[in-house]
């Protein structure tokens, strides 16, 4: 499990990062933490939006990818202090990464409340229109006395308090795991994949046999398709359909697109099958996906479809190792959206980038630290054939 913990101080010294610091380091047997400072963080204000600013998107990312959210915060004045009640604007402004974010709060203060009325406070704020954590309730860890509390190493001193802040962390955690799980149940359940395109598009091409050797002839004549010195306008230029084939020829990759209706449509057919790191043939064009793959790659083809289509990930990367040591050789996997952001398809692009690796080292008299063999050898062949290419024959 993986959980940021956010500095609630600007200040430079502060008993709360030393609390969170702690914490990351005690616990780290029991989950990781990563802690986030807000220093950088700049002061709200809403007549000059930056939210798309490095410091603040780099917070929101990291607070999005974490499965929850602890928030150290000392006490200034009976609440929290201005930095962190910035940072929160900030948060719940035009954007909203603590929306349904498990959240636990902890504080350290020089006197005996140990911060429990700005704790008070942030749960308040955090429970605003516009925030939407969910914080745990009942469950405070409030270090009072701060300025003892800690060795000269960082660590706590006293054994019980060590042991109460390590019963609210363990509730926390398996409050984590419950609403991630709520929430994965609340997901709509992905439709199973049609890899034989058995449906379809509005730009399926119907009445023309999926399967048949000669595919884009039929189809083509079809629809009179255009072709040759033919001019296309694109969306950035205009173009013959020879400059496009040329265009596309040209890239130093492997190019296969899959529709929507899982039908293999176009590769970029510049090398014969057995000389590609993903074998291609052109009757395989029009054909199902289902009849580009062996029968136990199928699951991992369908898998990889989902994340995309179901906006899980834009992009699947998997790297493939058995083209030798002399090769890096990565499958990537693009969605493709419509203008309108509907899933359209798949740009599944093959690249060796070990020339473009080497002619960088060479340029800037830069060296590879750490084992090579770690990065060519570290996937089997089984997992690279789960999910690689759009037309393996089987």
């Amino acid at each position: 499990m993986k959980l940021v913990g956010i500095v609630g101080s600007n200040a430079e010294v502060s008993y709360n990062r030393m609390l969170l610091n702690y914490m990351s380091k005690e616990f780290k047997p029991l989950v990781e933490i990563e802690v986030l400072e807000i220093a950088d963080i700049p002061l709200f204000n809403q007549s000059k939006d930056e939210t798309m600013s490095a410091p603040i998107q780099r917070l929101n990312q990291k607070i999005l990818a974490a499965d929850g959210v602890i928030i150290a915060t000392p006490e200034h004045n009976r609440t929290i202090p201005a930095a962190l009640k910035s940072v929160l604007e900030w948060l719940s402004f035009n954007i909203h990464p603590l929306e349904d974010k498990p959240v636990m709060i902890v504080g350290a203060s020089y006197y005996d409340q140990g911060s429990s009325r700005a704790q008070l406070d942030l749960r308040q704020i955090l429970d605003a229109p516009g925030v939407n954590a969910m914080v745990l309730p009942g469950n405070e860890f409030l270090l009072g006395k701060v300025k003892e509390a800690f060795d000269d190493k960082g660590n706590l001193k006293d054994n019980q308090t060590k042991k109460f802040l390590a019963s609210t962390l363990i509730k926390f955690i398996q409050f984590v795991t419950l609403v991630n799980k709520l929430d994965e149940a609340a997901k709509p359940k992905a439709e199973p994949e049609d890899l034989h395109a058995t449906g379809k598009i509005a730009t399926t091409i119907e009445d023309v046999d999926m399967s048949a050797e000669d595919w884009v002839e039929q189809a083509a004549e079809k629809v009179g398709a255009v072709e040759g010195d033919t001019y296309v306008k694109l969306n950035r230029g205009i173009l013959t359909v020879d400059q496009i084939n040329y265009f596309l020829s040209s890239m130093p990759m492997e190019l296969t697109y899959a529709d929507s209706n899982n039908q293999f449509l176009y590769y970029n057919h510049v090398l014969e099958a057995d000389e590609m790191f993903a074998s291609r043939t052109p009757d395989q064009v029009g054909n199902p996906l289902a009849n580009c793959h062996p029968e136990a790659a199928l699951k991992g083809v369908e898998w990889v479809i989902q994340e995309l289509r179901t906006g899980a990930t834009d992009c699947v990367r998997v790297n493939v190792p058995t083209h030798g040591p002399d090769k890096f050789v990565v499958h990537n996997y693009q969605a493709i959206h419509d203008n309108d952001g509907n899933y359209a398809g798949i740009n599944e692009y093959i690249l060796d980038f070990k020339p473009i690796v080497d002619w960088y080292l060479k340029q800037t008299g830069q060296t590879l630290v750490g084992d090579v063999n770690a990065v060519t050898s570290a996937s089997k062949k089984e997992e690279a054939d789960a999910v690689s290419s759009a037309s393996v024959k089987g």
